[in-house]
C-alpha cells in the first residue's frame, strides 16, 4: 500500500481531522487537558493570553473579529500580532453554534503552512469561547504604503522596491498554489512588509484547497476577492476556477504599485434579499475601459460564460480613455481587437509621468522608466483575460522582468533613504479580554463569553 506524500491536511475529505489530531498542531497546545493523553507530559494547566502576552495596542477589525499588537511573556521575545475571532452571531443574540468556516480555513492552512513570504502562524489559543490565532508582527502592509506615496509632494514608489515586492509575492503564491491553496482574496491590504523588507502574504480566511472539492468552488462562497481585483471570469459568473484569479488579483497590485490607485475601480452592487449575485456591470466596465472588450478569439470558453449576454450592454472603450491619458497618442497598443486595448498607453503614461514631479526624491531623474518594455509585458501577461493564458506564478517568476534591469533585492526597502510610518496602533481599545465586538456600528455587541449577560461593555 503506497501513502500519499503530502500531509494529511492535503487530502480534503479528512483533512481538518488529520489537522486537529496532528500532536504537533499548534491547537493541541491549548485545547482541554484532557484531550492531550496522559502520557509523560502529564497535566497542564490552561494557557491564557494574556499569561503568554502583553497586548499593547488595537490593530483592526473586520468581520471575522479583531486584530491586537502584543509584545511575548515567559521569555518569548519579539512583536506579534494577534486575531480574535468573534462567535458566531445570529439576529440580535450571540449563539455559539461552532467556529466560523473561515477560521477553520484559516486555523487549518496556516498551521500547515511554512514560507518566508507567507505570514506565518505561531500558535492557536483557545479561551472563554473564543479563538485567539497569534501570528508573527509585520510593520506595515501595502496599502500603507502606497498611501504613503500618495501624500505631498505625490512620488513614486521606487522601481527598485515595486520589483521587489513583485517578486516576493510571486513567490509566496506559487508556494500556495503548489500546495493546492487558493489564496481568494488578494488585495493591498492583506500583504505584509516587515520592516527588514520581507514581503508575506496574509489573511487566509477566504483561502481554500483546490485539489479535489467535494463540490464545485461555486456552490460554497457565491463571492469571492474584493470587487476591484476580481478576475473576468468570476465577474462574468463562471462556475469553476482556477489559481488564475490569484493572478489577475496580483496584476491589479502591480499596476496598483506603480500608479498608486486601484487600476479598476468600480462600485460593487450588493447582492439581493434571494442571494442572487448579480452582475457586476460597473466593475466589468472599468476593465473594459483599459483592456478592451475580450473576445472569442481571445478566449475561447468566453460563450460559456454565464454572463457572457451582459457583454453587449457594456460601452467598448474610447481611443485614450483611461484615468492617466496625457495625449500620448503616438503609443499604439499592439494588443487590439475587441474594441482595442488600452493597457500599453496605461501603462506608459504611468511610467512616464511624475519624473521630475519630486527633485528631491533620489528616484526624481528616472521616476518609473527602468521598469521599461518588461514591465509592460509583465503586467499584460497577469491581466490576460484567458484564464487559460494568465501568466501562472511559477511563469511570472521567471519573466525577463525579474532577470533584466535592476537586480531583485531581498530587501524591498534596501537602498532607501527614507523610512516608512509604522503601522497605527491605537490605545483605545487595546483590552484583548473585554472589548466589544465588532458589528455594523464602533460599538458593536458585548462579548456576553467574558461579561454578565446584558452587561454592556464600556467604550473608551
Amino acid at each position: 500500500m503506497s501513502w500519499p506524500t503530502r500531509r494529511s491536511l492535503w487530502a480534503p475529505r479528512d483533512g481538518l481531522l488529520a489537522w486537529h489530531s496532528r500532536q504537533n498542531s499548534p491547537v493541541n497546545a491549548s485545547t482541554d487537558p484532557a484531550d492531550r493523553g496522559t502520557g509523560p507530559i502529564g497535566y497542564q494547566s490552561k494557557v491564557r493570553v494574556t499569561d503568554k502576552y502583553r497586548v499593547i495596542g488595537f490593530i483592526s477589525s473586520g468581520t471575522y473579529g479583531r486584530v491586537y499588537k502584543a509584545l511575548g511573556r515567559q521569555g518569548q521575545t519579539g512583536e506579534f500580532a494577534i486575531k480574535k475571532f468573534k462567535p458566531d452571531k445570529e439576529g440580535e443574540q450571540i449563539t455559539y453554534t461552532g467556529i466560523s468556516q473561515s477560521a477553520i480555513r484559516e486555523m487549518a492552512l496556516c498551521s500547515e503552512l511554512s514560507h518566508p513570504n507567507v505570514i506565518k502562524l505561531i500558535e492557536i489559543i483557545l479561551e472563554d469561547k473564543c479563538i485567539f490565532m497569534v501570528f508573527e508582527y509585520a510593520e506595515h502592509d501595502l496599502l500603507q504604503i502606497i498611501h504613503h506615496h500618495t501624500q505631498n509632494p505625490r512620488h513614486p514608489i521606487p522601481p527598485t522596491t515595486i520589483k521587489s515586492i513583485m517578486f516576493q509575492l510571486l513567490n509566496g503564491c506559487q508556494y500556495l498554489h503548489t500546495n493546492w491553496v487558493l489564496h481568494r482574496d488578494l488585495k493591498p491590504a492583506n500583504i505584509m512588509v516587515t520592516s527588514a523588507g520581507e514581503v508575506k502574504i496574509g489573511d487566509l480566511g477566504l483561502a481554500r484547497l483546490f485539489q479535489k472539492p467535494l463540490h464545485s468552488l461555486f456552490s460554497g462562497d457565491k463571492v469571492v476577492v474584493t470587487i476591484w481585483y476580481r478576475a473576468p471570469e468570476l465577474l462574468l459568473g463562471s462556475r469553476h476556477y482556477t489559481p488564475a484569479i490569484d493572478m489577475w488579483a496580483i496584476g491589479c497590485i502591480f499596476a496598483e504599485l506603480l500608479s498608486l490607485r486601484p487600476i479598476f475601480k468600480g462600485e460593487e452592487a450588493k447582492m439581493d434579499s434571494k442571494k442572487t449575485v448579480p452582475f457586476q456591470r460597473n466593475q466589468m466596465q472599468k476593465i473594459v475601459d483599459i483592456m478592451g472588450l475580450p473576445t472569442k478569439d481571445k478566449w475561447p470558453l468566453l460563450p460559456s460564460m454565464p454572463e457572457y449576454p451582459q457583454l453587449n450592454t457594456l460601452q467598448p472603450p474610447l481611443s485614450g480613455s483611461h484615468h492617466h491619458s496625457h495625449h500620448h497618442q503616438h503609443h499604439h497598443s499592439r494588443n487590439t481587437g475587441g474594441g482595442g486595448s488600452n493597457l500599453e498607453k496605461w501603462y506608459n503614461s504611468t511610467i512616464n509621468q511624475g519624473v521630475t514631479s519630486n527633485p528631491s526624491s533620489q528616484h526624481s531623474s528616472e521616476g518609473l522608466k527602468s521598469l521599461g518594455a518588461e514591465g509592460f509585458k509583465l503586467l499584460s501577461g497577469l491581466l490576460e483575460y484567458d484564464p487559460e493564458k494568465r501568466l501562472t506564478a511559477e511563469k511570472a517568476l521567471q519573466h525577463p522582468f525579474f532577470s533584466t534591469g535592476d537586480k531583485v533585492n531581498v530587501n524591498c526597502f534596501e537602498g532607501l533613504k527614507m523610512e516608512y510610518p509604522h503601522r497605527r496602533v491605537s490605545q483605545d481599545d487595546n483590552d484583548i479580554r473585554t472589548s466589544s465586538l465588532p458589528g455594523t456600528k464602533r460599538s458593536g455587541l458585548p462579548d456576553d463569553s467574558l461579561i454578565r449577560p446584558g452587561k454592556r461593555v464600556k467604550e473608551n
